[in-house]
């Protein structure tokens, strides 16, 4: 991966695990596992009709060398979803080489023989930022288009594809090894960031093909060379080891003599050889323990499994599912709910193309003893692995997996969208529409086929694994390879393994980009209810789902009137219980429905947002209904929440990036409302002051109808939705009191600039965020050449922080700029996380990037075309899901803007000029009086800061959950 870390399962399995790593939320427990639905709720469409939704319509076909391409047609906007996958990953590395396939992957996209810069002409065509990502079994690129730009994409894949070698330099391996050992160490960096290496280790033995992590370890990746590159490209880049989808405003009529004429010419390479990574039996239980910097007690029970080919994995999928990924989980009900042991539960099978891994964690709550709870965890377990689901359970299991799947229709390309659904199924199965054979294997589940595979897999010997809290002890830059560096000295490199000198290249002109049309935004319906609640819809019928959002006027900014996180605590508790329902049955109804109902917020607004299948649209809005109006906080359930909260905390200042943004607001904004943290978690002093009653009266203070406002995208019409709003939230009356005002106009402090070091020891790496306010707020008019300023700073792939510090010099995994968009005082916010011997550089780079700017160095004509013209024809593509209409719409109405702003927006951006680009980076952009938030290892991060004129004050990390406040 190389913007963002992501563990990427085949498309299919992500969306059938939906919530299977999500934490769970809270509630009394339900009196029966088989509690019927409440009164009044329709019947839930069948899984059998959900199935029938489900549809990808392909073509197919091969070429001579092999390349297989599959084009599925969706006219609904002019893009193209470009979507490659190898038959190659990190399973196919041989030992010493770990982590080798991931690197490759990066240099990818360091250009090819008549390609420079792979992401500059693309990101110029109007495409959204180009990607890629690796795992055991395969490699994948993806990037969606304008259809104007389909063949530029091609063009550029065709090369990198046939004459990639002449452009890769000694230069280019080292930049890119340095970059891929900051992605490892930012992930080694976060709390519980080791196990995932203790757990391959555990469940397979050395030599196995998905026991090495995908990542690899530190010693490995400094030993690949040039030659490594050179052989890994000729060994497995051919074209008959690639499938290609296109999918999106295509057919294969059009499609066929464009990939002819670019991919055509390309030569077969050898077939790569097919390599063993079965599921592995242990001999007997294994335990380990692991002591680490975490917030609470971890304890893990996991095996390995079968293969997504193996007819029992639809079976584990659902049935882990019922174990842990379920809001009403048997996890959840028993350890959450029940007898409060717990603060998170969770359980998912991670299945590959060969093998599984098969999950159960608890996150125990402090105060409970370690046995007690591995105890119960095992008890639990062994119940539901001896009697198995109930039919109840798999119905439910069953239609929220299938109502997410439905979801995934909306994207045609990216990481989960059509394309990648179609080139798993060829990949792994030989069958790209395998997505429908799995989606009818789940809908005719029953128990007993379900409950057999439980008792064959998860009653075999488990590896346990407890991660305890304490001063870290394991290295995670030894972590991560074969497995036998201790006992099997490195083979030393041969001479002949030096790399071959590459001839040029065939030269090869790219095509022009052909013109894009005006955006076509949704057209937006409004209405007002009888109680005064303003109604907005964007009617869309792509999918049978639409997404609601009831948005108040409140947000964590709210607790500057109230007490930290109660704001957020409040949110938390509306699916605890109301006065009807307990939260297992709120749980329940919702997965009947096929619908996810839950809270949001931002330091501006709060928010009830409803995801629904447009069947069951009535139900799930009156579900939603007495969640919001009448929640019960119940003092049982108060308390329960509250711990969670604490754990949330804890966990958040136990991970480097959480805490220092949890730390900024207050260090920028001083007594303004925006002084609350982020993540509106409060303190461990202000959670503990809270009360059932105190959360009741904000409540009744901020959720009314005077300060709300509906959204709605998707497949509705207003004459049907209008009735049901009514019905549901019409006769919601606004109390007596006044309504509340958040100060927003309140002064914040004169910027200062200065450092605060919060030590955590023991860090490889650190994180820098630096921030400050702006004289201006998020409904000041005509301030979008300050955006396109910040998109040559800070913001995408190749902005200037990120070419600097991680591609130029590799320092980082990844850099990015911010302006924020509240509706009160901006912000000017970088975040950097780099290596911890470079921290002090790094923030020099910062500095002197953007002090560069215009000054030194004014934008660029490539520059420009890219945040202009770029940005111009990149707009249908930012509009593809429901869910990002609807985040467009609520922003355009928070902050003032014409509903047509986004339509109006291609017009905006041409009247802007590089003068006045440069000069809003002049006014805004410049790094004086920057507050820098650097968390990190005090020993290795201090001396370097000595030399940046900067004061620095030293903060501990937070060790109990409260915040650091003591300085020195």
């Amino acid at each position: 991966m190389r913007s963002v870390t992501q563990s990427s399962v085949t498309a299919l399995a992500a969306a059938l695990l939906l919530s299977a790593c999500t934490t769970s939320p809270n509630g009394r427990p339900a009196a029966s596992a088989e509690a019927p639905p409440a009164p009044g709720l329709a019947p839930a469409a069948s899984p059998q009709e959900l199935v029938a939704k489900v549809d990808i319509p392909y073509e197919k076909f091969v070429l001579a060398n092999g390349l297989t391409t599959i084009v599925h047609t969706d006219r609904k906007a002019p893009i193209v979803g470009v979507t490659l996958y190898y038959k190659v990953g990190s399973k196919n590395e041989p030992r010493g080489k770990t982590g080798f396939a991931h690197l490759y992957e990066h240099l990818f996209f360091g250009g090819s023989a008549n390609v420079p810069n792979f992401d500059i002409p693309l990101e110029g065509a109007g495409s959204t930022s180009t990607n890629g990502s690796t795992w055991y079994d395969r490699t994948n690129y993806v990037e969606t288009v304008p259809t104007g730009a389909l063949d530029l994409a091609l063009f550029m894949e065709s090369d990198r594809m046939g004459a990639l070698l002449p452009a890769v330099t000694q230069d280019k391996l080292d930049k890119q090894r340095g970059v891929v050992q900051n992605e490892k160490r930012q992930g080694d960096n976060q709390p519980y960031g080791l196990a995932e290496y203790l757990t391959a280790e555990g469940l397979f033995p050395v030599g196995h093909p998905y026991r090495h992590s995908t990542i690899g370890s530190m010693a490995d990746l400094d030993a690949a060379t040039l030659a490594d590159v050179q052989k890994w490209f000729t060994d497995h880049y051919g074209p008959n080891n690639v499938v290609l989808v296109l999918s999106g405003d295509i057919d294969a009529t059009t499609a066929r003599p464009m990939v002819e004429k670019w991919f055509g010419a390309i030569r077969r390479g050898p077939e790569v050889a097919p390599v063993a990574a079965g599921p592995v039996t242990l001999s007997a239980p294994v335990s380990r323990e692991m002591t680490d910097q975490v917030p609470v007690l971890r304890i893990s029970r996991d095996w390995s499994g079968p293969g997504l080919n193996d007819a029992d994995a639809v079976a584990l999928r659902i049935g882990m599912h019922i174990l842990g990924g379920l809001s009403s989980s048997r996890l959840d009900n028993a350890l959450v709910r029940g007898n409060q042991m717990a603060v998170s539960v969770r359980a998912s099978a991670m299945v590959f193309e060969q093998s599984s891994f098969l999950n159960a964690t608890m996150d125990v709550k402090p105060g409970v003893d370690r046995a007690a709870a591995e105890a119960e965890l095992d008890r639990v377990m062994a119940e539901y692995i001896a009697k198995g689901p109930t039919e109840d359970e798999v119905r439910r299991a069953v239609t929220s997996v299938l109502s997410g799947e439905i979801g995934g229709l909306e994207q045609v390309g990216g990481f989960s969208g059509k394309g990648a659904t179609l080139a798993e199924g060829e990949v792994y199965s030989g069958d790209p529409a395998k997505y429908k054979a799995d989606l009818q294997a789940i809908a005719a589940l029953s128990p007993p086929t379900v409950h057999a595979a439980l008792r064959k897999w998860l009653g075999r010997p488990v590896y346990k694994l407890a991660v305890v809290p304490g001063v870290r002890t394991e290295d995670g830059a030894t972590m991560g390879g074969w497995g036998d560096e201790d006992t099997t000295p490195r083979k030393a490199v041969a001479k002949s393994a030096k790399a071959a000198k590459i001839g040029p290249a065939p030269r090869r002109t790219a095509p022009p980009v052909a013109p894009v049309g005006a955006l076509a935004f949704p057209s937006i319906e409004r209405t007002t209810l009888s109680n005064g609640i303003p109604v907005a819809l964007a009617r869309r019928t792509g999918v049978p789902k639409l997404v609601m959002a009831i948005d108040f006027d409140a947000g964590f900014a709210a607790d500057a009137l109230d007490t930290p996180g109660t704001q957020g605590l409040m949110l938390d508790m509306l699916d605890e219980g109301t006065k009807t329902r307990n939260a297992t049955q709120i749980a329940e109804e919702q997965e009947r429905l096929g619908a996810s109902i839950r809270t949001d917020a931002s330091l501006d607004s709060s928010s009830l947002v409803v995801s629904a299948l447009s069947a069951n649209l009535a139900p799930s809005l009156a579900l939603a209904s007495d969640m919001l109006l009448h929640p019960a906080f119940a003092p049982a359930d108060f308390e329960r929440a509250r711990g969670q909260a604490m754990a949330e905390l804890a966990q958040a200042q136990s991970t480097p990036s959480a805490l220092a943004g949890h730390t900024l607001n207050a260090e920028l904004f001083g007594d303004h409302p925006y002084a609350q943290p982020g993540d509106g978690l409060g303190t461990e002093t202000s959670l503990a002051a809270l009360t059932p009653q105190a959360l009741s009266a904000a409540h009744a203070k901020w959720v009314r109808p005077d300060l709300a406002r509906i959204t709605v995208v998707g497949d509705v019409t207003m004459e049907q939705l209008k009735p049901l709003l009514e019905q549901s939230f019409g006769a919601w009356k606004a109390p007596a009191a006044p309504r509340p005002n958040k100060p927003l106009d309140a002064a914040v402090p004169a910027p200062s600039a200065r450092v605060v070091l919060i030590d955590r020891p023991n860090s490889p790496q650190s994180v820098i965020l630096a921030g400050r306010v702006l004289p201006l707020t998020g409904r000041t008019p005509g301030e979008e050449p300050l955006m396109l300023a910040n998109d040559v700073v800070g913001n995408g792939f190749l902005s200037r922080l990120n070419a600097d510090i991680r591609e130029d010099k590799g320092w980082s995994y990844g850099v990015r700029s911010g302006v924020t968009q509240n509706s009160g005082p901006r912000v000017i916010e970088v975040m950097a996380p780099v290596q911890a011997d470079r921290t002090g550089d790094s923030v020099r780079a910062v500095i002197q990037n953007m002090s560069a700017f215009p000054a030194r160095s004014p934008i660029t004509t490539a520059e420009f075309q890219r945040v202009t013209e770029g940005a111009i024809r990149a707009l249908p593509t930012q509009f593809e899901t429901n869910a990002a209409v609807l985040s467009a719409i609520i922003r355009n109405d928070r902050l003032g803007r014409p509903e047509d702003y986004y339509v109006r927006l291609a017009q905006t951006y041409r009247g802007i000029d590089a003068e006045r680009i440069g000069g809003a980076a002049r006014q805004y952009l410049q790094p004086n009086d920057l507050t820098w938030i650097i968390v990190g290892d005090r020993k290795i991060v201090e001396p370097q800061l000595k030399g940046l004129g900067l004061p620095v004050e030293v903060r501990p990390a937070p060790t109990g959950g409260d915040d650091a406040t003591d300085g020195e």
